[in-house]
This record gives structure tokens, sequence and C-alpha cells, in this order.
């Protein structure tokens, strides 16, 4: 009895392991300095045999390729190249024509299976495949589907891929918060996806926030908070959308940021400069973090608490800064120029990006600190402020004036084009990440 029953489940491990070959060696590397680019084709969804789904199938699709025509290092096949069409038998081997994807350039083919159709809630299978050996990359069900949902699971389905692809999928899975100015010393908190999608207002308060940042478990927003009476430390609460104001002695408050553990650090005014406290959890002064005679602003921690980038105007201009909080030694980050500001450091700990004022404006750069290399990212035309690292440590947020009001853009830590997130209308400042699906309800 127990042979049989261990030879049976034997079988089913084998069949398992046969239905779902390993995953491929292939990986497109994103973060070395040579970064290379991939070929992808979405072959049409499916319902059945050679039945294309034009529902729900057809929708997601789509939000599919919307996503990934926004990663710079991702090429869409054209559907036109594709010599027999896109429509296929089976969405997986051995139906699946890997030929007719691999002669149209696609280096990876996507397909989806809505196996008991796509007219309303439903399941979607999908999968990715190598176009060259036909191993897959990877497959995942999603269960639940709706319409309503669409928008949400082809963020996942491209996180998941991402993650397949590069190690990381938290560009998807991110929300940017930023301030959007309406007046003098006035403006609400919005949040966005970074493709674009979700964008909404969060807050309603009088007054002007500046500097928000994410809490590491997506619930709270800390920021600057201004009106004509005082500086404040705001506190946004996911769960019930209500914004509480913490104020200070000293009347100051600048660029609050998360610690990995929740904590909060931010600048304060003890006397005539400001120094970067530690807070606890509930945002009260805990010990001081950097405090010298020279103005000390804007920290910024990597994903392990221990690194901290700040600016300081301790060499006459403000320059960028590195503390290893272990230690409690300083370094200096920024060499060239005399004015560089807004320092955010990269979750891997392994670059920093900051402001520089230069002839032609302010444009961005990224220190290496591993090679020791700095790489401008940004160029004109307008100016190009108040940069920040995905949790990815590889797309890069701004503000910038290069279309004429101030608006978000997103470029990568290698620089190349940046492009535009919609934001509706209003100047736009201050975009930092979160790992968020971005609900929580707006006040």
């Amino acid at each position: 009895m127990w042979s049989k029953y261990c030879l049976a489940h034997l079988i089913v491990c084998l069949c398992a392991l046969l239905a779902f070959p390993a995953h491929a060696a292939m990986r497109v590397d994103i973060y070395g300095p040579g970064q290379n680019t991939v070929s992808l084709a979405l072959a049409a969804p499916l319902k059945g045999p050679a039945a294309e789904a034009t529902g729900l199938g057809a929708e997601l699709n789509k939000l599919v390729q919307e996503n990934l025509n926004v990663l710079p290092f991702m090429k869409l096949t054209d559907p036109r190249a594709v010599l027999g069409g896109i429509v296929l038998e089976g969405a997986e081997p051995p139906k699946l024509d890997f030929n007719r994807f691999q002669i149209a350039g696609a280096d990876i083919v996507v397909t989806a299976l809505w196996p008991s159709g796509d007219s309303g809630s439903g399941v979607v299978q999908m999968r990715a495949f190598e176009t060259n050996t036909g191993n897959r990359l990877f497959g995942k069900e999603y269960a639940g589907v709706t319409k309503k949902l669409l928008p949400e699971v082809a963020d996942r389905f491209c996180a998941d891929l991402l993650e397949a692809l590069t190690g990381n999928g938290d560009f998807f899975r991110s929300t940017l918060v930023f301030s959007q100015k309406t007046g003098k010393m006035q403006g609400n908190l919005w949040i966005v996806k970074p493709t674009g999608r979700d964008l909404r207002k969060i807050t309603n308060i009088k007054g002007e926030p500046l500097s928000p940042a994410w809490s590491r478990d997506g619930r709270f927003i800390v920021f600057t908070h201004l009106d004509h009476k005082s500086h404040a430390l705001g506190v946004w609460d996911r769960a019930s959308g209500q914004v509480q104001r913490i104020r200070f002695p000293g009347n100051t408050v600048i660029g609050p940021s998360f610690m990995p553990d929740n904590r909060v650090a931010v600048s304060l005014s003890n006397g005539r400069t400001p120094d970067i406290y530690l807070l606890n959890h509930a945002f009260q002064k805990e010990r001081a973090l950097e405090s010298s005679p020279y103005i000390n602003v804007s920290p910024s921690f990597d994903s392990t608490g221990t690194k901290m980038a700040f600016t300081s105007n301790r060499l006459g201009g403000p320059q960028i800064f590195m503390k290893d909080l272990s230690s409690g030694a300083v370094s200096r980050v920024s060499k060239g120029g005399s004015y560089n500001t807004e320092a955010n450091i990269s979750p891997d700990g392994t670059l920093v990006v900051y402001s520089r004022m230069t002839d032609y404006g302010h444009r961005i750069f990224v220190q290496d600190m591993l090679t020791g290399e700095e790489r401008q990212v940004s160029f004109g035309p307008g100016s190009d402020e108040q940069p920040s690292f995905c949790a990815d440590s590889y797309f890069i947020a701004f503000a910038s004036t290069r279309g004429g009001g101030r608006s978000i853009y997103l470029t990568t830590r290698h620089g190349g084009e940046a492009r535009k997130v919609p934001t509706g209308v209003g100047n736009a400042s201050f975009p930092r990440w979160g790992l968020t699906g971005g609900g929580g309800k707006g006040k």
C-alpha cells in the first residue's frame, strides 16, 4: 500500500514538473552599465483553442500593453509583424507556435487564457515564455477578475513579469504621492500610479503640504505643512483618510522621512539652524541623528536604516553627505558643483540622487557609492528638482518645469528620455514613492 501511494505521488509530481518547466535563465540586467533591452510580444488572449477572448481579455491585454510601454528597456512587437497572426491554437506548448514570434524578433511571448470565458467575473491564466527555447519564465493564475479589477490585475501581472526578468517588480506595485499647489500657500496631496492611473486627491486642508513621504508599510504619509501662522508636521493616515498636524518648538519642520521601522526623521530647529531628529511612533522627539552648528536637512534612508543621506552647508554651500548610523561616520557624497541639495538614497544603498544648480538650471545627478562615479541623468529645458528613488532602486521621479508649469517626470538611474506622469491641472512637485496599491480614503 505504501509503495503504491509513493509511486502515485511521484507520478503526480513528475506530471506537474512536465506541465510547468523550470524557469529559464533569461534575465534583463537593468542595473549594469550596459543595460540591455528585451523584445516582447503579446499573443491574443484566448478562451479556448484558437478562440480569441474579445471581452475582458482584450481589455486586460490593452492595459498590460500600456504598462509595458512605460519600461525603457522593453520593446513591444508589432502584431502585424507576426506572420500567421497572434491568435494561437493554445496558450502553452505544444499548441503555442514560438517560431512565428521568434521570426518577428520577439525574445518573449506572453499568453493569456480565460478557461471559463471572459464575459464576467472569471479566472485568467497568464504565462511568459522565452521564444528561442520555449522555456517558461513564469506563469500565474489570477482569480476573481472583474472589469473593475482589470487595472489591478494588469499591475500585478506586470510586477510579476518584471520581477521574473529583472529581479524586482516594485515599479508596478508603487504609488507616487505629490504636492499640487492651488494658490498662494495653498495646496493638497495627491496620489497616482507611476503609469498615470488612479489619480486622486487625498487631502483637503488649509495651507500647503511640502515634501511628503510614505511609511514603509504604506499606511502613513508625513509631510511639512505650512500655513500663515506656523510650520508643522502633517500626518495622513491611510486607514481613516484623516490628517493630524503636529507642531514643534522652534516652528521649523523640514523634509520628514520614514525609517524602515516606521519611525520618522525630520529636520527641526532648536536654535539658529535645523538639525535632524528621530521621532518615536507617537511622532515625539526621541534623539538627534545629526546635530552641528550648520544646517542639516532632507534625511533619507536605505532599506536597512543604517545609511542616511542628507544635505548640509557645513562646507559653505549646500552639499550632500552620508552618515553611517552604526559607526557615526560622516562622508561627503557630492564632489562637483557648489550647490547640491535634496538628497535621496536608493533603497539598496548603492546610489544617491540629488539636484544640482548649474548654469542652465537645476539638473538631477546620481552618485554611485560603489564606483565613485557621478552621472547626470536629467537634461533641460527648464529646471529639474526633488528627485526620489523607487523601491526598485532603478526608477527616479522628479519635478520639472521643462513643460512650462511644474510637473512630475520619470527617468532611471542610467538617465535617458524623461517620461511625464499625468497629474491633472496645477503645479505638481515633491514626488515620493510608496509600496502600496494606492487605496485609502480621500478627505
